[in-house]
C-alpha cells in the first residue's frame, strides 16, 4: 500500500483544518437561536470567522489538536502492522508541518516527544470486516473538552435532579447533568456522545464511538431516539450558551448507544466534544492505500462565512458593549475601572503560562519582569522557518479552571494584572483579583485562527524545556479581543450562570420515561 502514508496525512490535515458540514450546519443553527449582540452571539461570530480562517490558511482550527483517534475497518489479510507505522509516520509529519501541536506527554517525566509519537499515542482501533475495501475515521478531540468527560454509576445522587435510579429516567438525569457540569469549560456549544452499559472501560469507548455519528443521523432503537431528542430540546433550556456566557445554544448534538452490562454495574459516560467537532474519514483501497471517497464530506461546503455577513449589520445596530483599549503594562487604577461584560482590547505584549509555568513560577522567578504584564492561557501551534524566526500557527486560549491552584497567588506574587483564558476560573482567583486588583478575561475557545492573527511578532521564549505548547511565549499582539467575565469587584459572569443554570436544570427533577 504504498500511498497509505500520503492518504494518512491527507486525513490529519483535513480534519485539523477543515470543519465538516454536519458540524457547520449546527453550528449555523445555532447562530440563527441567539439573540445579536449577546456575548453569545458575539463570540459566534468570531467562532464562524475562525472557521474561515482555518479553511483558507489550511491551518488548526483550534490549537489543541487533542489526542488523535483512529477508527480502522480493515478486509481479512490486510498487514495492520504496516498501517500502525504508515499512521505513526502521517503523524509525525503533520507536526513538523504545525498542521498537529506536539501533545504526546510521558507521564512521569512530563518530557514533550515533539512528534506527537509516544506510549498510547496515537490512539488506533482496528476492526476486521467483509468489505473489501478499508475505512478510516478520524477525529481530534483537544484536552478541554476531554477533561469535561463524566462517568455516573448508578444509581447515584445528582445535583439540582436528586436520585437518577437505574431506568432510561436515570439515564437521562445524568445526561442533562453532564451538559450542566461542563459548564463554558468545554468551549460550548458542544456535542455529546452516551456510552449506556458495560464495564467502566468499554462504556466510555461505546460513548466515543457516538461522536463518529453524524449530527443528523437518526438512532435505530427509538427509546433511544426519543432520549437523545429529549436531551437535545432540553440542554439547550439550561441557558449555559456559547462559552458558558449565558444564551440560547448550549448543545448542538447528542448520540447515545447501548450494551449489556454487569447485574452488580450500571455505568452512563459522556463523552463531551466542542464546536470544533474535528472528525473525518476516508475509504482506502486495500491494494494502494489510494483515497476513493470521503466520509463527512457531503455535498457543497456549507460557508459559514456568507451567512456571518448576512446578518453583520443586524449585530452591529444592536450591539451595546463598552469596549476599552489596554497596553501593558497595565496599572491597578485601569483595571479597577473594568466591569463583567466589557470588551478589552490589548496592543502591545502577552505572556503565555500554562500547567507547567503555573507550577514553575510558584517556587521561581520568572525570567521576565511580569509587573503590569498579561498572561495568556494559551499552548500555540508553532513553527520555525528557516531563519530560525518562530512564527505562532494557531493561538487560542486553554481552559484555565486548571490554574485555580496557582493563580491568585502568582499573581499576587508578581504583580500580574490580567489574565486570559476559558471557562472561567475559581473563587480564589476572584478573591485574589479582588483583593489585588486583577482582572480575568475569557477568549473564545477554539478560534485558533482568529487570535493567531492577532500575534504580530513572537519576541521570545523562556522554559523550552516544557515543550513547545507549556514554554512562555513573549508575544507582541495588535487588536488583541477578549471579554471580561470576572472582574475587581468580586463579579463573576461564570458563578453567575452556573447558579442560575443550576436552578433551571432543578426544572427537570421529576420523571419524563416510565
Amino acid at each position: 500500500m504504498r500511498k497509505l502514508e500520503e492518504s494518512m496525512y491527507q486525513l490529519i490535515v483535513e480534519t485539523s483544518t477543515n470543519l465538516p458540514n454536519d458540524v457547520r450546519r449546527a453550528i449555523a443553527a445555532a447562530k440563527a437561536k441567539e439573540n445579536a449582540g449577546t456575548r453569545a452571539a458575539l463570540s459566534l461570530s468570531t467562532i464562524t470567522e475562525n472557521i474561515g480562517m482555518a479553511d483558507e490558511n489550511v491551518s488548526p482550527i483550534c490549537q489543541d489538536t487533542g489526542m488523535p483517534t483512529f477508527e480502522v475497518k480493515v478486509p481479512v489479510g490486510v498487514n495492520q502492522i504496516e498501517m500502525k507505522k504508515a499512521i505513526h509516520a502521517a503523524i509525525a509529519r503533520a507536526t513538523k508541518d504545525s498542521k498537529l501541536r506536539p501533545n504526546s506527554v510521558d507521564s512521569l517525566t512530563g518530557k514533550n516527544t515533539g512528534d506527537n509519537l509516544g506510549e498510547g499515542t496515537p490512539v488506533i482501533h482496528f476492526h476486521q470486516w467483509e468489505k473489501d475495501v478499508i475505512d478510516v475515521r478520524l477525529i481530534l478531540k483537544g484536552g478541554g473538552c476531554e477533561n469535561k468527560n463524566i462517568q455516573y454509576s448508578l444509581p447515584t445522587e445528582l445535583e439540582g435532579l436528586g436520585r437518577a435510579g437505574r431506568d432510561l429516567d436515570g439515564i437521562r438525569k445524568c445526561i442533562m447533568h453532564s451538559v450542566y457540569q461542563a459548564q463554558g469549560q468545554g468551549c460550548s456549544a458542544g456535542f455529546i456522545g452516551v456510552g449506556i452499559g458495560g464495564d467502566r472501560t468499554t462504556s466510555y469507548s461505546l460513548a466515543k464511538e457516538q461522536l463518529f455519528r453524524t449530527v443528523d443521523d437518526v438512532n435505530e432503537n427509538p427509546e433511544l431516539q426519543k432520549l437523545e431528542d429529549y436531551v437535545l430540546e432540553n440542554a439547550n433550556k439550561l441557558g449555559i450558551g456559547t462559552m458558558g456566557f449565558g444564551g440560547e445554544a448550549t448543545l448542538l448534538g447528542c448520540k447515545v448507544g447501548a450494551m449489556n452490562r454487569l447485574p452488580a454495574s450500571f455505568f452512563v459516560s459522556v463523552a463531551y466534544n466542542c464546536w470544533a467537532y474535528r472528525r473525518l474519514g476516508v475509504v482506502l483501497d486495500q491494494e494502494t492505500g489510494d483515497i476513493q471517497e470521503w466520509l463527512y464530506k457531503d455535498g457543497e461546503k456549507v460557508d459559514l462565512n456568507e451567512a456571518e455577513k448576512e446578518i453583520a449589520a443586524t449585530e452591529e445596530a444592536t450591539t451595546e458593549v463598552r469596549e476599552v483599549v489596554l497596553q501593558a503594562p497595565i496599572t491597578e487604577e485601569q483595571i479597577r475601572e473594568l466591569k463583567v461584560g466589557d470588551v478589552v482590547i490589548i496592543n502591545g505584549m502577552m505572556h503565555t503560562g500554562r500547567d507547567a509555568i503555573h507550577h514553575h513560577l510558584m517556587d521561581h522567578d520568572a525570567p521576565i519582569d511580569l509587573d503590569g504584564q498579561v498572561i495568556y492561557h494559551c499552548g500555540p501551534v508553532m513553527m520555525k522557518d528557516d531563519q530560525g524566526e518562530w512564527h505562532v500557527k494557531a493561538a487560542g486560549p486553554t481552559t484555565s479552571i486548571r490554574e485555580e491552584p496557582y493563580q491568585g497567588d502568582i499573581m499576587k506574587k508578581f504583580g500580574i494584572r490580567a489574565v486570559i483564558g476559558k471557562g472561567g476560573m475559581g473563587p480564589k482567583t476572584l478573591k485574589a483579583l479582588e483583593e489585588h486588583g486583577g482582572v480575568y478575561l475569557n477568549a473564545i475557545g477554539g478560534a485558533a485562527q482568529y487570535y493567531a492573527d492577532c500575534i504580530k511578532k513572537v519576541k521570545g521564549v523562556d522554559l523550552m524545556e516544557f515543550g513547545i505548547p507549556e514554554a512562555m511565549w513573549h508575544l507582541e499582539v495588535e487588536g488583541f479581543a477578549a471579554i471580561v467575565t470576572m472582574d475587581s469587584h468580586g463579579n463573576s459572569l461564570h458563578a453567575d450562570v452556573d447558579k442560575s443554570s443550576l436552578e433551571k436544570l432543578g426544572q427537570f427533577k421529576e420523571p419524563v420515561f416510565k
